[in-house]
This record gives structure tokens, sequence and C-alpha cells, in this order.
């Protein structure tokens, strides 16, 4: 089956979108299980795309059981509702077989290139985090085959850890070193913040490397509600400097309470509040094209919890998408 009759139709599964229908209500009462469709050629919108995988978190000594991550945003994800129309689309899923993580990752940059190709703004779903580098790679492919040789793409990633680990095989504590090496054989510029590190949880070598590399950084101890000023600034300077931003979450960069559903999860986390703030201020700059979110593992959650922030965050991006 190609890629392009793939993504319009034959992963497209009813099965996951179902919910409450508010019928009787007047006005516009209807919520996302009721809108999303098949990918439709020719009508731009907000694509769901899904990454079934762990692998990258199973060779990185973590939790497996997120390649079931995908389903249960979706299942979350049916019942919220929406403001008003929305062009929404499920795209389908890229699964990992066993341990073939290098074929999910380009299988899945292809079908995210492929996807903003034809105009439409991308939504991962992991996942393992390794989800970053087949996001990062299928974005980078889409400017380069639209003209850009040297596009500036800036990456900002809500997460506690720097995910630069070293190694002959990617993993989910790789993604961002691969990217990095991408960016310098490609001859394009790797920028990279990251907000919510926590320096409980990355080696001193780590944070040599990040500094070695250029990222820019800012401590979950520096990202409370007093410092959501200083943080947005800086987050806006970022921006400033790229054409485009992916933006990818690591769900496990939120407290333990919130999202208990993760490989790893914190030891303190970023409040929700602020993350949201970043994320809608990332969002109104016009610049983002891709979005994901990694890590759920609903073997590990409590009462869809982290689902649940999953989908709340999905939506809002694709809300704001909508407005635009």
């Amino acid at each position: 089956m190609d890629t392009k009759t793939k993504l319009e139709c034959s992963d497209f599964n009813p099965d996951y979108w179902h919910g409450r229908c508010d019928d009787e209500e007047p006005g516009f009462a209807r919520r996302w299980h009721q809108e999303v469709t098949p990918v439709k050629p020719g009508l731009p919108g907000v694509a769901l795309l899904g990454f079934a995988c762990h692998a990258g978190i199973v060779r990185n000594h973590g939790r497996a059981g997120a390649e079931a991550g995908p389903r249960a945003i979706r299942r979350a994800l049916a019942n919220v509702p929406l403001p008003g129309p929305a062009t929404l689309y499920d795209a389908g899923d890229v699964f990992c077989n066993g341990d073939q993580l290098e074929a999910a990752q380009a299988a899945f940059s292809h079908s995210v290139s492929h996807l903003l190709a034809n105009g439409h703004r991308v939504i991962g779903l992991g996942g393992g985090h390794e989800i970053a580098l087949a996001s990062f790679n299928g974005l980078l492919d889409a400017c380069q085959a639209a003209g850009e040789a040297q596009p500036k793409i800036g990456i900002v990633n809500f997460d506690a850890h720097f995910d630069l680990r070293a190694g002959e095989r990617g993993t989910s504590g790789t993604p961002f070193r691969q990217i990095s090496e991408r960016c310098a054989k490609d001859g394009v510029p790797f920028s990279y913040q990251c907000f919510g590190i926590s320096r409980f949880a990355n080696t001193a070598s780590l944070f040599d490397k990040a500094r070695a590399l250029g990222v820019r950084w800012r401590e979950d101890e520096h990202l409370t509600q007093a410092d959501l000023a200083d943080a947005k600034a800086e987050l806006l300077d970022f921006i400033a400097g790229v054409d485009h931003l992916y933006l990818t979450i690591c769900l496990d960069v939120l407290p333990p309470s919130l999202a208990p559903g993760v490989s790893a999860p914190s030891a303190r986390g970023v409040e929700q509040a602020v993350l949201e703030a970043l994320l809608d201020a990332a969002v109104a700059s016009g610049k983002l094209k891709l979005f994901d979110l990694a890590e759920l593992n609903p073997e590990l959650d409590l009462d869809m919890r982290t689902a649940r922030v999953a989908a709340r965050l999905a939506a809002r991006v694709a809300e704001s998408w909508g407005r635009e």
C-alpha cells in the first residue's frame, strides 16, 4: 500500500472515535469524535499521526508500554468539546515492528513530510520520545523539498531530560543528538531550546554536551508562575531567530500527580499552567508547523490522568491553529 493511500483513508480507525453526543443542546455542541475524519486531499486541516513505538524506550532501559500511547490519547481526545466547526483529520499510525526503530522513524518522517507538503498542520502522538528524530526529519525534508536549502528550524522541547545521549544505536534518550548530527550533515543550524530540565535527571556530561552544541535551557526550578514572564520572553527571543518551529512535549516534564503514566515520572515537574502559557505563546508566533507528545504509557497511567492531559494539550494546539 502506498503512503498516499495509507494517509488518506486506510489507517483511519472509526473505533477510536466515539463518545457523548449532545444533539439536544441548542447551538454548536459537537466533540472531536464527531468532527474527525480520514485525511481529505485538497482540504488542509489539523492532522493527527500516531507513532506506536516504544523500541527506543526499551533500548534506553525504560519501561515498555508507550506503543499504546496514540490509541490512549485518541480515546481521551474523542470526547473533548470543540469551540466551533473544525477541519480535523486522523492520518492513522506508524507501527514499529519489534526492534525495527529506524524503519519506523523513517516511515513516520515520510508521513509527516507528506502531510506538511499538502498544507496540513501535524500533531504527532507518541510513543517514545524517539518520535522527535522522526518528526524533525519529516519537517526538514518538507522544507528542503519546497526549495529551502538551509531552513532555520527551531526546536522547543518541554522535558526533564536533554535527550542528547551518545550511543551507536538510537534510543528515546538520543533524538536531539541525532538531530544535531543531521543538521551538521545538511549544513543547517541546530537550534534547540529546552524547558523543564532537571539537574537531578541529567549527568554533568550531558550538560557539557548541551553547552558544546549551543543548546539553550531553563531548569524546572526556574519555571514557576513567578518565572513565567522571563521564560516567555526567553521563548519568544528564541522563536524570533527561526523560520519554522517544531515543538515537542515529553510528558515526564509534568508533576507525577498529573502525569504518572510515563516511563520515568518526574520528581518535581513543571506546573501545567506554566507549560500551557508557554505553549500558547509558541502557537501564537505563527511559526509552529509541527507539534508532538511523547512518552505516554497507558499501562502505567492512573484514571487516564496522563492521557487526559495529553489530549488537553493536543486540543489546545489544534484550537489555536484553527483561529489563525
